[in-house]
């Protein structure tokens, strides 16, 4: 039993922590450098509470202003809209951003769509153009938060020790196993910081290449001379 509990640990510390790939594609021959102010108007989905969309929301704003972006905060942009009574009842997520967008008076928007948010998690970005609706660039990803790999190990963690304190009792140890198993299941499933870090990986890989408002800056070398 014991070397049992000790293989899936082991692998566990190799899958645990979840994985995530993703790749993007933007409208070749558009200047992105006229792209200056960019608005993330929603995240759609079941992720749950407003604080959990504004905290995707973060990382996506953290990943424009990277790249020379310069968007708006996310609480100026949900106080102007409801200032402006704004409805986007009966329209696509796509139709009410670039709606929302044209109140706000900004170029581009983004939205973020989150089919899937459990241990699986796949997102995909777009940066909209305002004007005349059209993509300019998307992102799409998956990955996992190792949630369901964390639960096994903290049931089988918890099934070793039920059947350690249990005694030799064959019965004693099973009940013990089981209990042990439950609880060390139960510890398991509080990985929310798990989930937010595997949706901050999947949304930086997938935006490796939304281009640059500008070029990169050169550095420059030890003798003055920019590389």
């Amino acid at each position: 039993m014991t070397r049992v509990i000790a293989i899936i640990f082991f692998t566990g510390l190799i899958f645990a922590a979840g994985c995530s790939q993703g790749g993007s594609q933007f409208r070749q021959g558009y200047d992105f450098t006229e792209v200056e102010t960019v608005a993330v108007i929603d995240v759609v989905g079941p992720v749950g509470s407003e604080g959990a969309k504004n905290q995707i929301a973060d990382f996506v704003v953290m990943e424009l202003l990277a790249k020379g972006y310069a968007p708006i905060e996310r609480s100026q942009i949900q106080s102007l809209l409801k200032e402006q009574e704004f409805q986007a009842s009966g329209m696509t997520p796509e139709q009410g951003a670039v709606a929302a967008g044209r109140i706000l008076n900004v170029p581009t928007v983004i939205l973020v769509n989150i089919p899937q948010f459990k241990e699986s998690i796949s997102l995909t970005v777009k940066m909209l153009d305002v004007e005349d609706g059209s993509v300019l660039w998307v992102g799409s990803g998956s990955g996992t938060t190792g949630k369901t790999l964390g639960t096994i190990l903290g049931a089988a963690a918890g099934a070793g020790a039920g059947a350690t304190v249990s005694g030799d009792s064959s019965k004693n140890k099973t009940t013990g196993a089981i209990i042990g198993g439950v609880l060390g299941g139960a510890t398991a499933h509080l990985l929310a910081p798990e989930k937010a870090e595997a949706t901050q990986k999947i949304i930086k890989k997938l935006s490796k290449s939304l281009p640059n408002r500008f070029e990169p800056e050169k550095k420059k070398s030890f003798f003055g001379l920019r590389k």
